[in-house]
């Protein structure tokens, strides 16, 4: 976002040719921004001042002080929400677009005015400038330390599981987090430990599928001297080493039926034997599981004990995957940028409107992690100052490709469309243009009126209804 939203973004028109400045006005405002016209350097700076455009568009040579002057008082003296600034001129020259840029200027223009890339040029920095906003906003929430143990996220999904995580800190009983794989779960636990009376003891993190499954008896609950060969001396098991704070038993999908026995009966009672022990040891740990799988779905096919289900599910979480989190992307997509950029010692300020429409568009089928990855991937590969779609991974790419040639809209009734039966959106107004010029007899100030846009609009698109 702009420090306006859409339409409200203001920009400010400071050219002494009254023709021109009306041009640039409704060029502008058929655009859907707000503009407004001052004739001097002095008037449009008082002008920036009060209204406080997010663009100046101002001409080079101005009676009085010009462009330049008003550009380098525009820098320094607004120290807050300072408007980006589009020089314009007859008298272009390489050292006057030189001079501009260095004091400051985004872009520069020269006349005859191309409307075309008068209009190109004003949505490229409003879009750098919506970027550089939403990456100073996520800078501010990263100095504020403002995330929620190591997460972010202001999407009603992630609010909810905040919420959930603060309650079921409190209690005593295991939890069982479930989401796909990339979702964040450990960090979940985490921060499930960390709003609990136990954050002063450890948090350990155990995945059930990455241990021997004949060790995996003596890595939870440890071993006696002599318990099996090679086993020399006593060995504390991880439930141990977790005493006073939390284990989380990641891919707890995955661990051995007689190993799942033994947990729930720790669940049930606090107690662990050691192999080749005689001896009981009460422990203090809170159990968190995690899985990527449909715990209830093992349960039905017997892939899994269903009273340690019950028991895991006393209070259950879902972490939720990234296509439902919304705005969420935009966010976690600058904190990454941020991150890997500074990481580097990268000067990388945005990433391109085609770019992050990709990103937008694309499902990210491994969530967070993926995300994390595409975009450290892209600061690697990127040498400018903006990230561009050909950055990204070209798997994402050609998802998105293979998604809108399979595409095939349905009616409610399940018949499928042809897409090619039907106009685009350009088409039909491209038609109903010139059924308004056939009904007006060609008068474009009429027509203009009828269908409620500028004249300079309507001649563009009748300029470009004609190229074949």
């Amino acid at each position: 976002m702009t420090t306006h939203a859409h339409q409200e973004t203001r920009i400010l028109i400071v050219e002494d040719d009254q023709g021109l400045a009306q041009l640039l006005q409704e060029e502008i405002e058929d655009a859907g921004f707000k503009a407004r016209i001052s004739h001097t350097a002095e008037n449009g700076l008082a002008a920036a001042q009060t209204w406080m455009p997010d663009l100046i568009v101002s001409d080079l040579r101005l009676p009085g002080a010009d462009g330049l002057a008003l550009l380098r008082q525009i820098q320094s003296g607004m120290s807050e929400n300072t408007p980006d600034v589009l020089i314009i001129t007859a008298f272009g020259t390489v050292a006057k677009a030189v001079e501009s840029l260095k004091a400051g200027a985004e872009d520069f223009l020269t006349k005859p005015l191309d409307l075309e890339h008068f209009r190109l040029s004003i949505s490229r920095i409003l879009e750098k400038r919506r970027m550089r906003e939403e990456l100073s906003r996520i800078r501010t929430l990263l100095d504020a330390d403002s995330a929620f143990h190591g997460m972010y996220g202001r999407s009603p999904a992630m609010l909810a599981l905040f919420q959930q995580i603060r309650q079921i800190a409190r209690a005593d009983g295991p939890v069982l987090i479930q989401g796909e794989s990339g979702t964040g779960k450990e960090l979940v636990a985490r921060a499930i430990h960390e709003e609990s009376d136990s954050t002063a003891g450890p948090f350990l993190a155990v995945n059930c599928a990455g241990i021997s499954e004949h060790l995996l008896e003596s890595e939870f609950f440890g071993h006696a001297a002599g318990a099996f060969t090679g086993a020399t001396k006593a060995r504390q098991g991880i439930f141990t080493e977790a005493e006073g704070g939390t284990l989380l038993l990641d891919e707890i999908s995955e661990m051995p039926a007689p190993l799942q026995a033994k947990l729930l009966r720790m669940l049930q009672d606090g107690r662990i034997r050691p192999v080749g022990s005689n001896r009981e040891q009460q422990i203090n740990v809170r159990i968190i599981a995690a899985t990527n799988r449909d715990l209830e779905a093992l349960v039905q096919a017997g892939d899994f004990r269903e009273d340690l289900f019950y028991r895991l599910e006393t209070f259950s979480l879902q972490a939720p995957p990234l296509r439902e989190r919304g705005n969420d992307l935009d966010l976690l997509t600058g904190i990454f940028l941020l991150q890997f950029a500074s990481a580097l010692n990268k000067q990388i300020e945005s990433i391109s409107a085609h770019a992050n429409d990709l990103l937008t568009r694309y499902r990210f089928p491994g969530n967070i992690r993926e995300l994390r990855n595409t975009i450290e991937r892209a600061v690697v590969f990127c040498h400018e100052r903006e990230i561009r779609i050909e950055h990204l991974p070209p798997r994402i790419r050609r998802d998105i490709e293979n998604a809108q040639s399979k595409s095939s809209p349905l009616l409610p009734n399940g018949i499928q469309i042809d897409n090619n039966s039907l106009p685009s959106l350009e088409e039909v107004e491209r038609r109903y243009i010139r059924h308004v010029m056939t009904m007006v007899n060609g008068n474009k100030r009429l027509a203009a009126s009828i269908l409620g846009i500028g004249r300079r609009t309507l001649y563009r698109r009748i300029e470009e209804m004609l190229q074949p």
